[in-house]
């Protein structure tokens, strides 16, 4: 009996995380440190957007990229952690952090007023809302920037939609990528995307397989090492996968795929890329799989079209 109810309360937080899930769409933000040049507000902007991003990351919807991750990679694209970040430059930190927005913005004073002002940009969209909270000179900057934080969740949860582009089926994928091939000769394809998952081993290549799936799909010949005969094309590269962080019942994992479409025959190099995502799931595994397919589906509509033949 204990045996029994234990399984069924076990199976009841999962449905009902499963409902949330489902229900509720996951955010994941990126928060820039602050510009803060005047003298008299110098150090604040780090404070601010170390406050914000803690804030942030305590709403149910929105998960919120590591900030030692986040200064790694921009200090590797030589971009810097400021409120000067454009709309222009948001998609290529969002393609390389995961992050489906990015918060930043200013901090100032005026008289003897303490003003926040934040910019919410969608990564994908370039849709940009703004935010202010102005308190006197001598106002606790814990409490300015926790009603900054309220009102950028408020933006989030309720314009998510003008934020985010709008996610497309894997039909309206494979039917998009129809379309740009069509009345062209399709080549034969193998794909080889060896897959590794920090700290856990991996059962099946999630991103080899998604990519081997629209490439079907689409019309191409797949070929492996048992088939009769050689690819004219070959894909190979490598997938890396890994846990972004836990959020009560949920788990976020980033994943990258880096690949290479080579022709067989003449050694020549058709293109290479690369694509970065993120996934929220139950389970790590799944969310780790998942955030390699969403990857791969990317990678496939740029790649795709390049591979067929006139």
């Amino acid at each position: 009996m204990k045996t029994l109810l234990k399984f069924t309360l076990t199976a009841a937080l999962i449905l009902t995380a499963g409902n949330i899930l489902a229900a509720d769409p996951i955010y994941t933000v990126a928060v820039f440190d602050f510009d803060s040049r005047d003298e008299a507000v110098r150090d604040l902007g780090p404070k601010v957007s170390a406050l914000l991003s803690a804030r942030l990351s305590a709403e149910p919807q929105l998960v919120t990229v590591e900030r030692a991750e986040l200064e790694k990679i921009l200090s590797e694209m030589e971009l810097g952690l400021s409120g000067t970040v454009s709309a222009e430059s948001a998609a290529r930190v969002g393609n390389l952090t995961g992050a489906k927005i990015l918060v930043t913005g200013r901090v100032f004073k005026i008289d003897s007023d303490l003003t926040l002002v934040a910019k919410i940009i969608g990564t994908e969209t370039s849709r940009v809302y703004g935010e202010i909270v102005t308190g006197k000179s001598g106002a606790n900057i814990t409490d300015l920037s926790a009603d900054l934080a309220k009102k950028i969740a408020a933006d989030v949860t309720q314009k998510g939609d003008t934020l985010i582009a709008k996610v497309e089926t894997h039909e309206d994928r494979v039917a998009k990528i129809k379309e740009k091939l069509y009345g062209n000769k399709l080549p034969s394809v193998s794909v080889k995307i060896p897959e590794v998952h920090f700290g856990q081993p991996v059962i099946d290549p999630a991103a080899q397989t998604e990519l081997s799936l629209l490439l079907q799909q689409c019309g191409f010949t797949l070929v492996d090492d048992n088939s009769s005969s050689k690819a004219d094309i070959e894909i190979t590269g490598q997938a890396f996968s890994e846990l972004g962080m836990r959020k009560g019942n949920l788990v976020s994992c980033r994943a990258r795929i880096e690949i290479k479409a080579s022709n067989r025959m003449t050694g020549d190099i058709i293109t290479v890329d690369r694509q970065t995502s993120v996934a929220v799931d139950l389970a790590e595994h799944i969310a780790a799989k998942n955030a390699l397919q969403n990857a791969a589906d990317e990678l496939a509509e740029r790649l795709l079209p390049k591979l067929g033949g006139k």
